[in-house]
């Protein structure tokens, strides 16, 4: 009788460590899985533009997770053409000449009103490229 009761709960602690091991196994692939995809998410060498409830208009790498994080930013900036005040300019001036000048910066949501990828075809992405960014 002994036998069989330590039978009984010999095999149940084998089927609790295959269950275990299982549970264990699923939980490294989803974090696995989801790391990947965060990695490739935060490394996309697309630019996105970022408009402010502020008015102002960034022009980076955009990560969103953790928290919204714009890398390798410029300000657009549009300036008045001194030839003909009727017209208007846009300029590209890079974060990092700015007097804050930061390495990144931390975007707070309630504060944008949209942002969206760069189509490669748009005057910003092709200004980028031609200066080699």
């Amino acid at each position: 009788m002994i036998n069989i009761l330590l039978l009984v709960l010999i095999k149940k602690e084998i089927m609790m460590s295959k269950r275990n091991l299982v549970i264990v196994v699923v939980l490294v692939l989803v974090v696995l899985v989801a790391g990947v995809l965060q990695y490739k998410a935060n490394h996309a060498n697309d630019y996105s533009v970022v408009y402010l409830s502020t008015g102002e208009v960034y022009v980076g790498k955009l990560s969103t997770f953790p928290d919204l994080q714009l890398k390798g930013g410029y300000i657009l900036q549009v300036t008045k053409d001194p030839a003909d005040e009727t017209k208007t300019n846009f300029q590209l001036q890079p974060i990092a000449e700015a007097l804050w000048a930061p390495k990144v910066l931390h975007l707070v949501k309630d504060n944008i009103v949209f942002y969206g990828p760069l189509m490669p075809t748009s005057k910003i992405a092709e200004t980028l490229v031609a200066q080699g960014k």
